[in-house]
């Protein structure tokens, strides 16, 4: 009998141009569940075909901020963000000069239960707070890391405005040293 074709992915628009939240379909029972990860046949036109690094971050503090991190040309890259324990507030602010939603931000609930992921293309800053203590991030990039093209926007910058959900924990002295706009 052949496989029948399922998507276990539910792309949902954001107000930015290109940036996707993505909803992994869980299928469960009495012992708990499996879901799709990542699939490059079922999400390339979401942005992201190609693997070449993976990373994974633990942030203990409840109300940190990390970020907002990007990667200049031609070393931009793509993300695929998720929360695999506890619930962050994830981030992406558009800057690319031609587009019409540049330095405008979105943010999303990404949490170990709501399934849910970022697709954060090229051309963003990205960061996140902590909502809960103790949370672990896994990130799906696109290209892998040059640290000649870091680069950083102030995630407590003014003219982008963030509305952080809480009162800001902590944040690396690096984070607090990103430029304003």
């Amino acid at each position: 009998m052949p496989e029948k074709s399922i998507s276990r992915f539910t792309r949902i628009p954001t107000a930015l141009d290109d940036l996707v939240l993505i909803e992994r379909r869980r299928l469960g029972d009495e012992r708990g569940f499996f879901s799709r990860f990542f699939c490059t046949e079922e999400l390339p036109d979401f942005g992201i075909g190609r693997i070449a690094q993976i990373n994974h971050t633990m942030t203990q503090a409840k109300g940190a901020i990390r970020g907002m991190h990007f990667q200049k040309p031609p070393h931009d890259e793509a993300k695929f963000v998720s929360c695999l324990v506890g619930a962050v507030f994830d981030v992406a602010v558009d800057l690319r000069p031609q587009s019409p939603t540049y330095l405008r931000w979105h943010g999303e609930i990404l949490s170990a239960e709501n399934a849910r992921s970022m697709m954060i293309p090229q051309g963003f800053a990205h960061g996140f707070q902590t909502l809960t203590e103790s949370c672990e991030l896994i990130y799906l990039h696109d290209k892998p890391y040059a640290p000649g093209a870091e680069g950083g926007v102030n995630a407590l910058d003014p003219k982008i405005a963030i509305a952080w959900p809480l009162p800001v924990a902590q944040m690396s002295e690096r984070d607090r040293g990103f430029p304003m706009l």
